[in-house]
């Protein structure tokens, strides 16, 4: 099943916050600034489809295994797409960032695999 935009934003979010440990509802909220209600509700579709858990008692998240998978390619497209526009297009890196989060999901299999593949060998 394809993930929607907003769910690998949250996917990718929930993946990066959780490098500095243990990640809530709001943590998420106060990161992508949206109200709790609304991360409430995607956290409850995130978790219907098998890419995160949430322990009933503190209310903290996980990547299921599946989440995990998807939050590293999420952010795997994410941070090459950021190297390509900032050594391509010369752009700064606030504004590399910025377009790469709208590039990434969009982008076909296939061209993303040569944008890895160009900026893999021209380092």
């Amino acid at each position: 099943m394809a993930m929607l935009e907003s769910g690998e934003d949250y996917i990718e979010t929930i993946y990066l916050l959780k490098k500095k440990g243990a990640v809530y509802s709001i943590d998420v909220a106060r990161e992508m600034g949206f109200s709790r209600p609304s991360v409430s509700r995607a956290m409850g579709i995130l978790k219907e489809n098998g890419y995160i858990t949430m322990d009933e008692k503190t209310k903290e998240i996980n990547l299921t295994e599946a989440g995990k998978k998807k939050a590293s390619e999420v952010y795997d497209r994410h941070k090459t797409l950021t190297t390509f526009l900032m050594k391509t297009a010369g752009v700064s890196a606030k504004v590399a960032e910025t377009d790469a989060c709208r590039i990434e999901h969009i982008l076909s299999p296939s061209t993303f695999k040569g944008i890895k593949k160009f900026v893999k060998e021209s380092k």
